[in-house]
């Protein structure tokens, strides 16, 4: 009998029990727990090296585990009973040859994992691939070469290809590298509206903490092991955070003076450089 994975807003949908992950024999992250609701927009953040690439590749099935588990609808990563329910959109998804001869409506039906027939689509899936387009708000594009596109329309055609698989879950690692702000606004929206409108849930990785405080639901700060989670509106500032993380003020006569003069957002300059490198 065919399982339904529909899900209904507030279900668990991903659930990572005492996970731990080592990486060229070490070990980069310790004992991680995390519980994912249908419908949440969750933003992982962290310095590089602190493990939140690991923590997506292992999600996704590409890493083992050393210690723990990870549960998408109570089945392992990669099993066929989910495949198309999980969405991944690299950070290289808009790096894309500058020679590549298909258009907008070409690259999103890639994502119907339906390859034979990729020009033969059904009517449902041809209905579908148009819907997604709208959505995305390509719909003038859908006949243009994606190498002409900007950057932000590309990722935006990446998200659309992610969308056309069915998929409830969304990964993403910082999507929104290389897109301009105008761009990242309106994708950020985007995002959102899916949650609210279409029952997605999204996990995005990301450096740029100032985006991520104004949009996602949840914040979950990641570096080896989850030092907090919950709500971004009570994401710690700078100096609750250095607590959280163990680091202790060389000039504690200064850090009282003006406790309220570095907020949250000034820790992309400080503790996560710009970076795309990270394990």
């Amino acid at each position: 009998m065919e399982v339904d994975f529909t899900p209904g807003c507030g279900e668990e949908i991903l659930r990572v029990s005492n996970l731990s992950v080592n990486r060229s024999g070490n070990e980069v992250i310790h004992d991680i727990n995390l519980t994912i609701t249908c419908g949440e927009f969750v933003g992982i953040v962290g310095p590089n090296g602190g493990g939140k690439s690991t923590l997506m590749l292992t999600i996704l099935g590409i890493l083992k585990p050393r210690t723990g588990s990870v549960e998408i609808y109570d089945l392992a990563p990669m099993s066929k009973q989910t495949l198309g329910k999980v969405g991944w959109v690299p950070q290289a998804a808009t790096n894309l040859p500058q020679n590549l001869q298909i258009t907008v409506r070409e690259f999103i039906q890639l994502g119907t994992l339906n390859p034979k027939s990729l020009f033969q689509l059904s009517n449902k899936e041809r209905e579908k691939v148009q819907k997604i387009i709208e959505t995305i708000g390509l719909d003038e594009y859908a006949n243009t070469r994606i190498s002409n596109l900007s950057g932000g329309q590309k990722q935006r055609a990446a998200i659309g290809k992610a969308l056309a698989s069915d998929a409830d879950l969304l990964l993403m690692d910082e999507p929104m590298v290389g897109v301009d702000g105008e761009s990242r606004n309106s994708i950020m929206r985007l995002l959102d509206g899916l949650c609210h409108n279409q029952n997605k849930t999204i996990v995005m990785i990301s450096h740029d903490l100032a985006s991520i405080k104004r949009t996602v639901h949840r914040m979950v700060y990641l570096e080896q092991k989850i030092r907090y989670d919950g709500p971004t509106q009570t994401f710690p500032d700078l100096s609750d955070l250095a607590e959280l993380r163990g680091i202790e003020p060389t000039h504690p006569e200064l850090d009282t003076l003006n406790p309220n003069q570095t907020n949250s957002e000034e820790i992309i300059n400080i503790i996560i450089p710009n970076s795309e490198s990270e394990q």
